[in-house]
C-alpha cells in the first residue's frame, strides 16, 4: 500500500497559517470598541397596560418625562443614546434618556393606587443574549409600598438571528420580542408575572469612532447645544442678537395622529429645523431684545412639513413676538399645495417668565393656546383656545452662552437597510446598515471559504491516494 499520511502535513500547515491570519485580526477587531452617540428607542412597554391605565377601570393617565416622545398610537420614544459597540464580537450597549409616568385608581386623598415610572432604558446585547434595563419607581399593588431601583433587568430580548458584527455608522433593530423578567415583574408592581410578553423593541443608534462626536457636535453636547451661537448685543438695555432658538412640539396628539393608523404619515424637518422627538427646534434666530420691560421680536430658520393621508402641512418662516408678558408664535403656512400664507399667528403663550441668566434670556415650557387663525390651519381639529404644546425660547446675549440641549435622535434610520443574514428573522436588521463591511464580515467569510476549499482539497487528495493504494494491492 502506498503511504499517504505525510501528505497531511502541507494541508495542516496551510490551515494553521490561515487561522494565524484570521484569529489575531479578529481579536484586534473585537478590541476595537466604537462609541454610540445619538439615537432613538421606540417601545410601548405594554400596550394593553396603557389601555388599562387610561380605561374605565383605572381611569388614569400617563405623562412623558425627560424629553420622551410618542410615535404612532402606542409607542414611546426614548432619545440620546450613549454607549458602545464592539464590531468584532457584536457586543452592544446603549442607554437612552426619557421616561413615562403612569397613574391610575385615584384615591379620595388625591394619591393613586397605581403609580409607576419607567425611565432611562438601556439595551445590552452580548454572547447571544439581550436585556433591557430600566430605572423603575413603583407602588406595589395592594400594599402601596413605594420602591425605586436603577438598572433593573426589566425585559429579556429575543436576539436570536441578530448579527451585530461589523463596523458601520449605525445599529438598527426592529420589533425585537421582549418578555418580562422576574425582577421586571416585581418592579412592575405585581401587575404581570415573569414571562409575560411586552411590546417589541426597535432602536436606531449612531456609531462613531471612539473619542469623536456626532457630525455637527462637540463631545458632550447634543445637536441643540449650539456652541457656535454668535450674539451681538449692543450697549444699553436694547440690543440685536443672533443664534437664538425656539422649541415647540405643535401638539402631542397631532403628532400621534400624523404617525398613527389614520394619517399613516410622517414629518420632515428641513432648512435647519431639528427634530427632538417631543419638540422641534427652529434655530438661527435673530432680532431685537429690550430688557425693560421685556420685549422681543425675532425670526427663525427652518421648515417643518407634515404629510400623510389627506394631509400636507408645512410650517416655516417662524417668528416670535413678546410684549407685556405675552408671546405669539407665527409661521408661514402652506397647506395642500396652496400658496403660502405669511406670518399666521398660531399660538399665544405666557412669556411672563422670560428672564436673563448667565447671558441667556429664556423662557422654558411656557403654556400655549391655539389662536383663531391657528385653528383654521389645523382644519378644525382643535378649537381656538385649545391647549397646544408649550413653547421654549432661548436668546444668547453674551458670547459663549449655550442654548439648552435638544434630545438627540441621531440620524434617521435607513429606509433600505442592509438585508439581514439568512439565519436572521425578518424582525431584525444587522448593524452597520448602509455601510461597507469590515473585517469581522468579509475576511472571516473569505477565510471560511479558503478553509473549506483546503478541506475539500485534502479530502479529494486522500480519496485519490486511497483508490491508488487499493489498485496497487489488487494488482499484487
Amino acid at each position: 500500500m502506498l503511504p499517504f499520511r505525510p501528505a497531511r502535513a502541507p494541508v495542516v500547515a496551510f490551515l494553521a497559517a490561515a487561522l494565524t491570519v484570521v484569529l489575531p485580526a479578529r481579536a484586534a477587531a473585537a478590541a476595537d470598541g466604537r462609541e454610540v452617540s445619538g439615537g432613538r428607542l421606540d417601545w410601548g412597554i405594554k400596550s394593553s397596560f396603557q389601555s388599562y391605565v387610561t380605561g374605565p377601570v383605572a381611569q388614569g393617565s400617563w405623562e412623558l418625562q425627560g424629553g420622551a416622545a410618542t410615535v404612532g398610537g402606542s409607542q414611546f420614544r426614548f432619545h440620546s443614546a450613549k454607549g458602545s459597540h464592539r464590531p468584532g464580537t457584536g457586543a452592544f450597549e446603549a442607554a437612552f434618556s426619557g421616561g413615562v409616568h403612569f397613574t391610575g385608581h385615584r384615591r379620595p386623598d388625591g394619591s393613586h393606587e397605581l403609580d409607576l415610572t419607567v425611565s432611562r432604558p438601556t439595551i445590552r446585547i452580548a454572547d447571544g443574549n439581550g436585556t433591557l434595563y430600566a430605572d423603575v419607581t413603583s407602588k406595589a399593588k395592594g400594599t402601596g409600598e413605594v420602591t425605586t431601583a436603577s438598572k433593573v433587568p426589566f425585559a429579556a430580548l429575543d436576539v436570536s438571528g441578530v448579527n451585530l458584527r461589523g463596523s458601520g455608522t449605525a445599529v438598527q433593530l426592529a420589533n425585537v420580542p421582549a418578555t418580562l423578567t422576574e425582577q421586571g415583574a416585581k418592579a412592575f408592581a405585581g401587575y404581570y408575572t415573569r414571562g409575560t410578553a411586552l411590546d417589541p423593541v426597535s432602536l436606531s443608534a449612531d456609531i462613531v469612532a471612539a473619542a469623536t462626536a456626532s457630525p455637527g457636535t462637540s463631545p458632550g453636547t447634543s445637536p441643540g447645544a449650539s456652541p457656535s451661537a454668535t450674539p451681538a448685543g449692543k450697549g444699553g438695555d436694547r440690543g440685536e442678537f443672533t443664534g437664538a432658538a425656539v422649541d415647540w412640539g405643535v401638539r402631542r396628539t397631532f403628532r400621534e395622529y400624523v404617525t398613527g393608523p389614520i394619517a399613516q404619515g410622517s414629518w420632515k424637518p428641513a432648512d435647519g429645523a431639528q427634530d427632538g422627538g417631543a419638540l422641534f427646534r427652529f434655530p438661527a434666530g435673530k432680532g431685537v431684545y429690550d430688557a425693560g420691560p421685556a420685549a422681543l421680536d425675532a425670526s427663525f430658520e427652518g421648515t417643518l412639513r407634515f404629510t400623510g393621508k389627506d394631509l400636507d402641512l408645512a410650517l416655516g418662516g417662524v417668528k416670535v413676538v413678546v410684549k407685556d408678558g405675552r408671546g405669539t408664535l407665527s409661521a408661514d403656512v402652506t397647506r395642500d399645495g396652496a400658496a403660502a400664507r405669511r406670518n399666521v399667528p398660531l399660538v399665544s403663550f405666557d412669556a411672563s417668565g422670560l428672564k436673563e441668566k448667565d447671558g441667556l434670556v429664556a423662557v422654558s415650557e411656557a403654556p400655549a393656546k391655539l389662536t383663531a387663525e391657528g385653528a383654521g390651519v389645523f382644519g378644525g381639529m382643535y378649537q381656538e383656545g385649545a391647549d397646544m404644546d408649550p413653547v421654549s425660547l432661548a436668546v444668547p446675549l453674551a458670547a459663549g452662552a449655550a442654548l439648552p440641549p435638544l434630545p438627540d435622535l441621531g440620524r434617521a434610520p435607513s429606509a433600505s437597510p442592509t438585508a439581514a443574514p439568512a439565519a436572521a428573522t425578518p424582525r431584525t436588521q444587522p448593524a452597520a446598515a448602509g455601510s461597507s463591511s469590515s473585517f469581522p464580515v468579509v475576511p472571516v467569510t473569505a477565510a471560511a471559504v479558503v478553509l473549506a476549499a483546503a478541506a475539500a482539497t485534502f479530502t479529494l487528495g486522500r480519496r485519490r491516494r486511497t483508490a491508488a493504494a487499493a489498485r496497487a494491492a489488487h494488482e499484487e
